[in-house]
């Protein structure tokens, strides 16, 4: 089996479940070695178990990224255990699902600590080593939120918005220093945080996880001129603009 990431290392946060336990599983069979970053020990495990049974190589450092001494030693444990760092994929995300008016303050700001300022610290922490790499990528995981309002997502979606301003502009700070830096923009995907946010959608119409990891690789191994700033993605049955 070809294995185009093969001796890349990837940081990849929120890697316990979901979309990032799927991308973890994906950049691993393509040949990567992962950092499993998340706040449980006993999910990055299962993870690190289900990549080292494939013949994968990964480690596990528990983070809550929200707390910038963590994330400075995320990326510091990253490097020295692996010796080096090519891609990072910042996945991990919080949300609280009510009106603006009944959104408390410390709601407000945790959504904001793990969904906007968590990849700023781990982006600001990883530029040194990837500017070491010969193929750096970054790859934000926004939201179909980070592009419009739903309504009682307001904290969630500013949240969003930030982390997707951020990418634009961290793009072409590093452009010149042939670092890449990508935005993924899904709608529905079949996670548990898409059951508290719409409740009301049939899960069975949902995207998988599977199929956003396999825009991760699409974007991570590629190797031409042409760069993908920004990739919106939608379930089949849903309208471009709703």
């Amino acid at each position: 089996m070809e294995k185009p990431l093969e001796g890349s290392v990837a940081l990849v946060t929120g890697a316990g479940r979901g979309i990032g336990r799927s991308i973890a599983l994906t950049l691993a069979a393509a040949g990567a070695r992962v950092a499993l970053a998340a706040r449980s020990i006993a999910q990055l495990q299962a993870v690190q178990q289900e990549i080292i049974a494939a013949g994968g190589e990964a480690a596990c450092f528990p983070t809550d990224i929200a707390q910038e001494a963590q994330v400075v030693r995320l990326v510091a444990a990253t490097v020295e255990h692996f010796g080096q760092l090519d891609i990072v994929v910042n996945n991990a995300g919080v949300g609280f699902f009510v009106p603006l008016e009944h959104t408390s303050v410390e709601q407000w700001d945790y959504m904001m600590a793990v969904n906007a300022r968590g990849p700023f610290l781990i982006c600001r922490e990883a530029l040194p080593h990837l500017r070491r790499s010969t193929h750096p990528f970054i790859v934000n995981i926004s939201s179909v939120v980070g592009l419009k309002g739903y309504a009682n997502q307001a904290g969630y979606s500013a949240s969003k918005h930030a982390l997707l301003g951020m990418t634009k502009a961290l793009a072409r700070e590093v452009q010149a220093e042939g670092i890449r830096v990508h935005a993924i923009c899904p709608g529905g995907v079949d996670t548990d945080l898409i059951s508290q946010a719409r409740p009301d959608l049939d899960r069975s119409d949902l995207m998988k996880p599977e199929e956003i990891a396999e825009i991760v690789l699409f974007l991570v191994t590629r190797r031409g001129n042409a760069v993908i700033d920004e990739v919106d993605v939608r379930r089949r049955s849903a309208t471009p603009w709703g």
